[in-house]
């Protein structure tokens, strides 16, 4: 294992609250919060801040609307998104074939 540099791993993603909503985003074309929030099991406090997180650095977007007077909001990976996330695997799996 002389090869791996731990810097090389993504921070951004690299939380487990971050990776399972990447994992969730990356599997379908659109999620709603409470889809998100009852898939990974977080809280809707801890849950806003990650996503917040990643959409700051473009990985995820979200849009916002208004049903029935109640506020939904949709979020979606980015192609940047997709990136990191296709990068953060391999660089994972490549820690785990040394």
């Amino acid at each position: 294992m002389t090869d791996f540099n731990y810097q090389e791993i993504d921070d951004v993603i690299h939380s487990r609250i971050r990776t399972a909503i990447m994992a969730v985003l990356i599997s379908v074309d659109e999620a709603e919060f409470t889809f998100i929030r009852d898939k990974i099991n977080a809280t809707d406090g801890n849950l806003s801040v990650h996503l917040k997180k990643l959409e700051e650095h473009n990985y995820i977007s979200v849009s916002k609307e208004f049903i029935l007077r109640k506020p939904v909001s949709r979020y979606r990976i980015t192609e940047t998104g997709k990136k990191a996330f296709e990068e953060y695997i391999k660089k994972l799996e490549s820690i785990i074939k040394q």
